[in-house]
């Protein structure tokens, strides 16, 4: 086993840079690896933490896991922030279940869109004047499911049972 080496306190301003230049790169094995870097030595820095999820969401359908994802969120300081990034996570579930193409993803999707969408206008309730974030993430799911009519709610199942003569 090796013992991972801790960065400099100074060196993390540098090190988030390299998160969103691996993340631009399609790399976000390392872009967390960093972020994990950076968090042993500032646990609470809340941009490291929101770079460590959009890392975990990066990977999720590859390999990567939402719940891992949703643990971060308990983390951070601010409610917006925890109800925006559950959007997040929503969201990119969603894309992902439709690149997997498996049968009733499209039923799946649909709900994990419907739930970011919900947990965008919360954040939005939330929000600090001019910031819209929220609301363009919301305004993308809606697009979404408004171009694609295969993206709806799962249909009711009806049960009727069969009576014996």
């Amino acid at each position: 086993m090796f013992e991972v080496k801790p960065i400099a306190r100074e060196a993390i301003p540098e090190a988030l840079q390299k998160v969103e230049r691996y993340r631009l790169l399609n790399e976000p094995a390392l872009a967390e690896s960093i972020c994990e870097d950076i968090l042993r030595i500032e646990p609470h820095n809340q941009h490291a933490l929101a770079m460590l999820l959009l890392t975990l969401t990066d990977q999720i359908g590859t390999g990567g896991s939402a719940a891992h994802a949703r643990a971060i969120l308990p983390r951070f300081e601010e409610e917006y922030d925890r109800a925006y990034y559950a959007g997040i996570i929503a969201e990119r579930t969603a894309r992902a279940m439709l690149h997997r193409g498996i049968p009733g993803a499209t039923f799946d999707a649909y709900q994990n869109f419907r739930e970011a969408m919900d947990w965008y206008e919360r954040a939005e309730s939330l929000r600090q004047p001019g910031n819209d974030d929220a609301i363009l993430r919301w305004n993308t799911c809606a697009r979404i499911l408004n171009r694609d009519q295969n993206l709806r709610p799962r249909p009711e199942e009806s049960f009727e049972p069969v009576l014996g003569e």
